[in-house]
């Protein structure tokens, strides 16, 4: 069984005591978001979990802890976009964030940590040449920290198209001329970049389809072959491999304007209020 922990709240920036608590107790339950009342009891046995997957955009507070996962199969998608607090409201400085993913890569290795540049949008202030320019800034400082990029393209949501009324998809020959810029910055620094649920070719840049829970990249963390299917839940573009998802939605403060998963900021402080570790 692989763990997605998780798509719908930043359980390593605000829920990591609660995790390490689930993993000691060795179970937890997680809720079914289209049946409030349907409630799922998942065992974290070692010889049942074969590989937990983390995303965050902070995972400085449970780095400290992470000597708990002993015996654990992990890795981590790590968002590091730079955007400014206008759209990230809560996620630490780009120069800060660039810190926590060396030191979090230093402690795991390069291979666990993922990074994810994710949405790419065009608005009046970030325009495609900055785009490309702060994708570059980026690169140069964590290439020596990670193996692999996840690019994403910005998706219209109705939950979330509200607050993005100064920002745009881009066109094609945008998606082309950002993809080019950013495919010869990776070669340079032997960095592979893959898209995330995504239906463009862009092979001629040498990037390529991928996957966030990804097969390869988990069978070379555990050092063995596993079977899985195609996650049924998520998006026909995705390529995910099923798995167990344990968060909630709106309980994450990032406040990212973007977000599908947040989307009522006085639902997630009523929920945080209501959190017990």
């Amino acid at each position: 069984m692989i763990l997605s922990v998780s798509r719908r709240t930043d359980i390593p920036n605000y829920y990591s005591d609660w995790f390490f608590n689930r993993i000691k107790e060795g179970f937890l339950y997680v809720r079914n978001p289209m049946n409030h009342h349907q409630v799922s009891k998942i065992l974290l046995n070692k010889d049942i979990v074969d590989c937990i997957v983390f995303w965050t955009k902070n995972p400085s507070k449970m780095i400290p802890g992470l000597s708990q996962l002993a015996g654990y199969s992990y890795y981590f998608q790590y968002t590091l976009n730079g955007y400014d607090k206008s759209i990230e409201k809560h996620v630490p400085d780009l120069d800060e964030s660039i810190d926590i993913f060396k030191n979090l890569s230093c402690k795991i290795g390069k291979e666990k940590v993922i990074w994810r540049y994710d949405p790419i949008f065009i608005s009046e202030k970030y325009s495609l040449s900055s785009q490309i320019e702060r994708f570059r800034y980026i690169l140069e400082r964590i290439a020596s920290y990670t193996n692999t990029c996840i690019i994403s393209f910005i998706d219209m949501y109705v939950k979330n198209t509200f607050r993005l009324q100064d920002i745009r998809q881009l066109t094609n020959d945008e998606i082309n001329e950002f993809s080019k810029a950013i495919s010869q910055e990776a070669e340079k620094h032997s960095i592979k970049i893959k898209t995330c649920a995504e239906t463009v070719d862009l092979d001629c840049f040498n990037i390529q389809h991928g996957s966030c829970i990804d097969k390869k990249t988990i069978e070379e963390i555990i050092g063995c072959q596993i079977s899985g299917k195609k996650d049924s839940g998520q998006r026909l573009e995705c390529g995910c491999m099923e798995s167990r998802e344990v968060g909630s939605y709106n309980s994450c403060l990032n406040g990212c304007i973007y977000c599908y998963a947040s989307y009522d900021e006085a639902s997630v402080i009523n929920n945080m209020k209501n959190h017990d570790d």
